[in-house]
Formats: structure tokens, C-alpha cells, sequence
């Protein structure tokens, strides 16, 4: 609804309730003067109410109508003219299938199943604090340091997640495919036609939180809104992302680690468009990109991107295809290899329940590779998705 929208509404109702309000005051008390104190009582309380109503309006955002809950895969920012900064390049291997006569490429972050290596990535988490400015002057802040039920900020619910945490044992179709994290158990489910013969193939992520960031974007990059049934704050994913450099320079990130950009209770919206559940990308040299992501943390059960749900979608498409370039490889049949965007439209949004630490978590399913033509005895029980989805090479799209 726009600000001359909601004027015109809150006029026109101010004058509907001064007619019928004066019409009844007239109908009690027929009056000989042009202006009886009641009446201009009415007409006095009309004008404060037909001020009130649009001063309300005004402060308001403009609420979503039928949001669509999505992620997105936002365009690498490489150059050409930057010197190789000092740090090695994302440790990362190159596979291939082939489907349909054609001969697929891919790269994926790691080291090959085949070596039976295990590699950890350095991943960093950023907690970014959104402060939007609200129509009347007032302050709306969607802070990750916000306290949850279970006592825990939502930080450190996130790091307490088996996306971090390696203790949860992982047991598809009757087959353990390895007590870990929860990518980890994923990409292992993805290869186990190879990983069953060589068992200390890992990809796992060592976690350390940074200091927290603030973000303020302006009135035109930033609003609140009611979506899915909560208030929350929509932020331009393009203003975000051209953040983004600034913070992983400022930070001290290298081209060997992955940056979390972690938000709470926040959507991106992409051309007026709501809501975005997070996204991955890369940016600096061409020659030595630095991969990073963002999510969002959403505190409501059952909506789009609760708890750790966008997060997960977003590292299980980092590792499957960590610099969103395709020179590297990783274009198939369906697109790029963003295996978390076919489950997305799934029943409670692609996502799975585990409970650890006393919290249920909400993970997404993951497409694995079969879904993008390879060969089915690539996977865990010849499967297209780590849950076991039925499933078609590309039937959910890209």
C-alpha cells in the first residue's frame, strides 16, 4: 500500500465517521443554530481522529503482500586488475559425469572422496545487526545477539547446530554414512559409492565467531514489514551485497576461509520482491576468489528460513558450488549446482527435525548429484536427494 494510499483510506474513513456520528447527533437534537456545541464537539473529535488515523498510516511501512519465500544465487564480483592477495585459494577438486552423451564438470570445495583425506575449511561467522529507521523517526533493530527460549542468543544457537556441531549421527535408508556435521554427513551421502571404501573423507567447517557488524541501510534499501505472519526487516539484497567486500577486507578474511554473513529475522527483497532466505557468492580477484554467504536466522516456527533451515540450504550449496562461477565447471543438464533451490518448495520448506541439545532444529534436504544426471551409484542407496525424495533428474528444476 503506498503513503498516498494509506492517506486517502484514513481520510475517507475520518469523513464516513464524522457524517454518521454528526448525522445522529442532528437526529437527536434538532438544533435552529448553524453550529450546536455538540456539533462542533463531533466535528472537533473528527478532525483529531482524521489526524491521528493518518499520522499512524504515515509511521507504518507498507506491509508484504503474499511473500515468496526463496534464495537466490547473486552474480560473482571478480576482477581482473587486483594483485593475488598473500593467502592460498579455497581448497577445492574437480569431478566429472556424463549424462545424455555430454560430458558435466563440476568443482566442489574439499578434496576428492577418492583420497580418503580429511579437509577442515576455516569458516568464519558474522553476526549483522540491521537497523532500520522507520517512517516516523523510531528505531526497529534485528540484532543476532537477541536471547531465544532456550536461553541461548541466536548466535550461539546457530553454532550450537549440527551444521557446526559433529556429534549427531546420520543414518539414511538404514545405511550410517558417519556421526558428524551435517554438510559433512551430506556430502558423504552425495559420494558413498566411493566413501564407503574410503571412510576418513570429510569436509568439515572449524567455526569462530567474529565481532558483530551493524548495517543501517536508508529508507530505500530498508523497511519493516508483516510477512508470514511476523514483523520483519527487509533489506535490498543488492545494497547488502555491495557490503559485503568492505566487511571481509575489514574483517581480515582470507581466500582459504568462508565468511557467514548471519542475520536475525531479516529478508532480502530483490526489485521490490520479498522474501530471500539467504545466498552465496564470491568476490575479489579472478584469479583467487573469496567465497561467502549470507543468512538469515528466523525466530518463528514453521516459516520460511526458521532457525537454521537457510543456512544450511546456503553451505550445502557453497561446498556443491563454492565460487558461482562456471569456468570452473558446475553447469549440468539443470543449471548450476545449487542443491538446496529444488527442495525449497517442499513441505515445511525442504526441512528436516534434529534435536540436539534440547532444541529442534529445522535442516534442509539436499539434492545430490544422480538429481543432476550422474549416475545413481554415485549416492547412498542410489538416491537423488539426502532424505530420500522421490525424485527425477531436474523434475524440480534448478
Amino acid at each position: 500500500m503506498s503513503r498516498a494510499l494509506i492517506r486517502r483510506t484514513a481520510t475517507h474513513a475520518s469523513r464516513l465517521w464524522v457524517f454518521l456520528f454528526c448525522h445522529s447527533v442532528n437526529k437527536k437534537k434538532e438544533m435552529k443554530s448553524p453550529m450546536s456545541r455538540r456539533c462542533f464537539a463531533c466535528l472537533s473529535i473528527a478532525a483529531l481522529l482524521s489526524t491521528s488515523l493518518t499520522l499512524t498510516a504515515w509511521a507504518q511501512d507498507a506491509q508484504v503482500i503474499e511473500p515468496r519465500g526463496h534464495f537466490v544465487v547473486m552474480p560473482p564480483h571478480l576482477r581482473n586488475d587486483l594483485a593475488l592477495p598473500p593467502a592460498a585459494p579455497l581448497q577445492s577438486w574437480n569431478g566429472s559425469f556424463t549424462y545424455g552423451g555430454t560430458r558435466y564438470t563440476y568443482n566442489m570445495v574439499g578434496t576428492a572422496p577418492s583420497t580418503n583425506t580429511t579437509v577442515s575449511i576455516k569458516t568464519y561467522i558474522i553476526p549483522v545487526k540491521i537497523v532500520i529507521t522507520n517512517r516516523n523517526g523510531t528505531k526497529s533493530t534485528y540484532d543476532p545477539a537477541h536471547k531465544l527460549s532456550n536461553g541461548n542468543s541466536v548466535t550461539t544457537n546457530t553454532l550450537d547446530s549440527p551444521i557446526f556441531d559433529s556429534t549427531t549421527t546420520y543414518t539414511q535408508g538404514g545405511v550410517d554414512v558417519g556421526t558428524t556435521q551435517y554438510i559433512d554427513a551430506f556430502q558423504r551421502a552425495n559420494f558413498w559409492g566411493t566413501v564407503k571404501n574410503n571412510l576418513n573423507s570429510h569436509l568439515l567447517l572449524s567455526p569462530t565467531v567474529l565481532a558483530e557488524q551493524t548495517l543501517s541501510p536508508s529508507r530505500t534499501y530498508g523497511k519493516t514489514g508483516s510477512v508470514f505472519g511476523f514483523t520483519a526487516a527487509l533489506v535490498d539484497i543488492n545494497w547488502f551485497d555491495a557490503q559485503i567486500p568492505n566487511l571481509i577486507n575489514k574483517l581480515g578474511i582470507q581466500t582459504n576461509q568462508f565468511a557467514i554473513f548471519l542475520t536475525y529475522d531479516t529478508y532480502l527483497t530483490q526489485g521490490g520482491g520479498c522474501c530471500i532466505g539467504g545466498y552465496h557468492s564470491s568476490e575479489g580477484s579472478i584469479s583467487n576468489p573469496q567465497s561467502y554467504s549470507e543468512a538469515t536466522y528466523v525466530d518463528h516456527v514453521g516459516v520460511f528460513s526458521q532457525d537454521v533451515s537457510a543456512l544450511s540450504h546456503e553451505v550445502g550449496e557453497w561446498a556443491d558450488d563454492p565460487l558461482t562461477v562456471n569456468f570452473n565447471g558446475n553447469n549440468t543438464p539443470c543449471g548450476i549446482l545449487e542443491v538446496g533451490d529444488p527442495l525449497e518448495g517442499n513441505a515445511n520448506y525442504g526441512g528436516y527435525h534434529y534435536v540436539l541439545h534440547g532444541f529442534t532444529y529445522n535442516l534442509q534436504d539436499l539434492v545430490t548429484l544422480p538429481y543432476f544426471g550422474a549416475p545413481t551409484s554415485t549416492t547412498v542407496n542410489g538416491w537423488l536427494s539426502f532424505q530420500g525424495e522421490s525424485l527425477g533428474v531436474c523434475s524440480n528444476g534448478s
